[in-house]
């Protein structure tokens, strides 16, 4: 009895402490929906940045802000080695060139800076037309709120849904604007504005922050330094209108035609350009399908045995990088 009631013991221990959720897996595993900061897929990044700092611990106020960082720090490319600390519910709110838009797949992914796949610092999402209205993504989180992870605590990647900072430096978590096609003071077609506000982490109930379904939301606290909180690198835009071309016979982005699309297996590409350029084709977990140099003014691509549905297509010359999307519809449904 005593050894079975070791195992059992043991068994469950591993359990709690390997616990395997249901949400996406960290960077580089199977099913992760983590976007690598120098993927093709990303037109874009954030290009002002304003900051409220929140405390460094905020069940003591007194030791002071976070204050690592300028807001300045949070615009432009992920992975430059500089973020700003937004502290204990602390807020950045960050705006864009072209506005943000609502397209198949995620439209926009928020880096943080964390050292490990484990190490997990979140923070809410919201987004706006006007600045004055944000609606925050549904987010949930299942990770256990019986005792406080730490200030340098493990925990489990597939345990969480929809919060920034799920995963590890240099890999952005994707956010879909059709997650809010029915939320009202909002056009997802035109988000101009992205919030970003930290999760506390206390599971003290009147500091805790609460996922969507109420549940305590658990992460590393307190973190009573200069660097506390959520640590914002980035926000890098899938989706804008920087380059929306797409028509239901024609895709034109300047100079740049596609046709027809949507597409049957095929497109026609042409460029007007009578030098070498490059032409990738990639998924929308930023995944390349394949790369070619061409130098003629017009080419047939073929999508022969590439997925159906949506697949960008990346023209790159000397003087400019256009991305276009394409509707594969030959097996699509």
């Amino acid at each position: 009895m005593y050894f079975k009631f070791i195992l059992v013991f043991s068994y469950t221990l591993f359990l709690t402490e390997f616990a395997w959720g249901q949400y996406a897996p960290p960077a580089g595993e199977e099913g992760s929906t983590a976007t690598y900061m120098d993927s093709s897929i990303f037109i874009g990044w954030a290009t002002d940045c304003y900051v409220i700092r929140g405390p460094m611990n905020a069940s003591d106020p007194g030791t002071g802000l976070a204050t690592y960082g300028m807001p300045s720090d949070a615009t432009g490319n992920a992975g430059d080695n500089r973020v700003v600390s937004l502290g204990d519910g602390g807020i950045a709110v960050l705006s864009f060139n072209y506005p943000v838009v609502n397209r198949n797949g995620p439209d926009f992914a928020v880096f943080e800076n964390s050292f490990s796949d484990s190490f997990i610092e979140l923070g809410f999402v919201e987004v706006s037309t006007d600045s004055v209205s944000f609606v925050r993504f549904p987010a949930v989180s299942l990770t256990q709120s019986d005792s406080q992870v730490n200030a340098f605590g493990n925990m489990d990647a597939t345990l969480i849904y929809n919060l920034a900072g799920k995963y590890r430096a240099g890999y952005g978590t994707p956010f879909d604007l059709e997650d809010l096609i029915d939320s009202v003071n909002v056009d997802i077609s035109e988000i101009n504005f992205i919030r970003i506000i930290d999760v506390t982490g206390s599971i003290i109930d009147s500091l805790a922050s609460y996922d969507s379904e109420g549940n305590k939301i658990n992460d590393p606290w307190p973190t009573p330094f200069e660097t506390g909180g959520f640590d914002l690198d980035a926000i890098g835009v899938i989706n804008s209108t920087q380059a929306t071309g797409f028509r239901q016979d024609l895709t034109e982005y300047g100079m740049i035609k596609i046709y027809p699309n949507p597409c049957n297996g095929y497109f026609m590409l042409s460029t007007g350009i009578k030098e070498k350029y490059w032409v990738e084709l990639f998924d929308l977990s930023g995944r390349s399908l394949y790369r070619i140099m061409a130098c003629e003014e017009k080419i047939k691509v073929d999508l022969e045995g590439l997925p159906e549905g949506v697949i960008l297509v990346r023209v790159v010359t000397k003087k400019r990088v256009t991305t276009v999307k394409v509707f594969n519809i030959k097996t699509m449904k």
